[in-house]
Parts: structure tokens; sequence; C-alpha cells
């Protein structure tokens, strides 16, 4: 089987025709809000566990998948190349072929390529942000998304228990898991509040405007480099004081809310490091998003935020308020900054979400 021409612009490392893919803190407050904050696993591997035997039919073609790879999260590419040909064949697989990434297309077109060209399953090895852009090519068609966390976040993979600190048993499940139905959150991000055309883009875990964004998007890199996942516990430090903002918030078509707050996250799941649930009633298949009002006006009403998110017991409370809806809009009286799976989105003065139940299938 040959993909061809329409791999142009993508470094393909193996040939093209297959034969035979936590800060849960400022303190804790950080974590609590901010989903992008990470927390660093060391990544292993099982010694190969024996083949369960042929896929498919006994004399048909063994099914093959597409590998979307983000080579900055690989230190030895071709070791990882030889791993997933060893591992793919001793669980019944052809070779995998593999696509990287590249700053200007993270995982979509790539995802589009796989899907053209026929592959029974496409990986995602990387973090969060490959994740979201391969699974948007992948929405409504069925194909299965499998996962190779390579990340130090993994929202998706530990809201779906798929293992995120060891790849070999990932690339089991990716291979020879369950396919599960899942929700997807469909967004448009409007910068004026007016855009004639905004921004579309999806969600697999969680959305955010206000200050999670913000502490994802000011970060500093080189503290990043250098400390870890404590560089956002410094931004967030830095957060902590600045002002509320007021919005409009209406839930499916409702008459608008007035709000004054600092953050709104709009959760598909809700699980995030350390096995905190941000938000405890969210499930990822239950054709709802869940939204997350937080208002602190002080230190301490980050105290409240942090004992609201952590004993679940204080949900109404002025500081936090719990919502469940299928589409949201939230309109600001300022651009704030936008997350989207822990990664920074840009600005908008108006955020809009909706649900699409069932919409991507992955392995599990």
């Amino acid at each position: 089987m040959t993909i061809g021409s329409a791999t142009t612009g993508y470094r393909a490392a193996m040939p093209f025709t297959v034969d035979a893919v936590d800060v849960v803190a400022v303190g804790a407050v950080v974590g609590a809000v901010a989903v992008g904050v990470r927390i660093w696993r060391p990544r292993r591997r099982r010694p190969a566990s024996p083949a369960p035997g042929p896929v498919g039919p006994e004399g048909a073609e063994p099914p093959w998948a597409v590998v979307v790879a983000n080579p900055t999260k690989i230190p030895d590419i071709q070791g990882e190349i030889d791993w997933l040909e060893e591992r793919s064949a001793e669980l019944g697989w052809a070779r995998p072929v593999w696509l990287e990434t590249t700053l200007d297309d993270p995982g979509l077109g790539q995802g589009r390529v796989a899907l053209r060209a026929g592959a029974h399953t496409v990986l995602a090895y990387g973090g969060d942000g490959t994740v979201r852009a391969v699974a948007t090519a992948l929405i409504g068609s069925g194909v299965p998304l499998g996962l190779l966390p390579a990340g130090t976040g993994n929202l998706l993979a530990r809201n779906l228990d798929v293992p995120f600190a060891d790849l070999d048993a990932a690339l089991t499940v990716a291979l020879t898991g369950i396919d599960r139905a899942i929700d997807v959150g469909r967004v448009q991000v409007d910068v004026s509040g007016e855009d004639q055309q905004p921004r579309a883009e999806t969600f697999l875990v969680m959305a955010g405007l206000g200050f999670d964004a913000e502490v994802m998007a000011t970060v500093e890199h080189r503290l990043k480099a250098r400390v870890g996942w404590w560089a956002y516990v410094v931004a967030g430090a830095r957060k902590l004081r600045g002002g509320q903002t007021r919005v409009m918030l209406s839930l499916d078509g409702a008459e608008p809310m007035r709000r004054r707050l600092r953050s709104v996250i709009v959760g598909n799941c809700g699980e995030l490091q350390g096995g905190v649930r941000l938000l405890s009633d969210a499930k990822i298949d239950d054709g709802w998003l869940d939204v997350l009002v937080v208002a602190p006006r002080s230190i301490g009403g980050w105290v409240a935020v942090i004992g609201a998110v952590l004993t679940r017991s204080r949900w109404g409370h002025p500081v936090v308020e719990h919502f469940r809806c299928q589409r949201v809009e939230v309109t600001a009286e300022k651009p704030l900054h936008v997350q989207l799976d822990g990664d920074p989105a840009g600005q908008a003065r108006v955020l809009r979400a909706e649900v699409e139940p069932g919409a991507l299938v992955v392995r599990t």
C-alpha cells in the first residue's frame, strides 16, 4: 500500500510502502485551575510481552498504523522506529508508517494523510497538543486514535486510563485495545467579539478563558527548561492578585448571566495530574460539557477555590460555580487568554463551545 505524493511536506522516516502505529497548585492553586500544568514522570518500557496472536482472519493482510510523532519529544527517533516495527510485528500488525509533525502543522495534516491512505489506526506520539491535532483529523471518521503519551501532562491518556508512563503498555493498548467513542468539544475563538469568521478549534479535555490560560501563555520557557513544572507555580503566583473581569455567560441559549470572574473552564472530562478531579462530575462520553466559573477576589478567595476543588463540597460557593450544558458562550468585556488542552490559543473576547457526542473513536 503506498501513500505516495500525499505526504509532500512531511518527513517520512521509513518507506511509505507498507508491506505487511503536579502542579495541583500554587501551593495547590495553579494545578487546580490551570489545565496545562505538568508533572514529569519517567517513561519506561516493559520487556516485550508475547504476541496476542493474529489480529484478523487467517491469510488476511495484517492491519497497519500510521504514527504521527512530535520529534521534539523523542530523543532517539531511529531507535523508536525500530522498536515500533518490532513490537508491531509481535502484536500481529504490519510495519507502521512514521510521519513527523512540524511547526507549521502539529498533526492535523498528517492525520488527514493517514485517513486518505487507509490506515487502520492512527497513533499520536507526543503530548496533548499532538493528540488534539491528530484527533481533529479523525473526528467523524470511525478510524481509532491510539495514544503514545510522550508529553508531561498527557491529560487525555490520564482520563481514559491509558498507560502514560509505560510506552510498551500504551502501544499494546493502541494496537489491541477496545474502541471507545468519546465526546469532542468544538470551539469558536472570537477575538473581537464581532469576527465574521471566528477561528474554529477542538478540545478533548478542557478549554479555558482567563487565569489558567494566562498562566500557560506567560510561563517563562527558559525557567521551564531549568526547573520544569515549577515554572508554572512561579507564573501562577505572579498572577494571583489580578483583577476580575466582567463577562456574560449563556448556557444552551438561555438568558445570559452576568458574572465577575478570573477564569472559565469548559471541561469534556475532569482529571488533572496527581488524580485531582477538577470537574468531579465530568465524563468524557456523557454528551455534556461541565463549566467551572472561578471568581476569587483575593488570596483568601484562592484558598476557597482550593477547598472547593479538593473537597468537592462547596459547589455553588460565590468563588466557584459549576454548570452543565451542551453549548456555552462566554462574552468578556476585554480579550482574555485562551487555552485548549493546556496549550495557549491566543486571546478572545468571545469563546463559544459545544459538545459533539461520540464523535471520536479512541483505543482504550
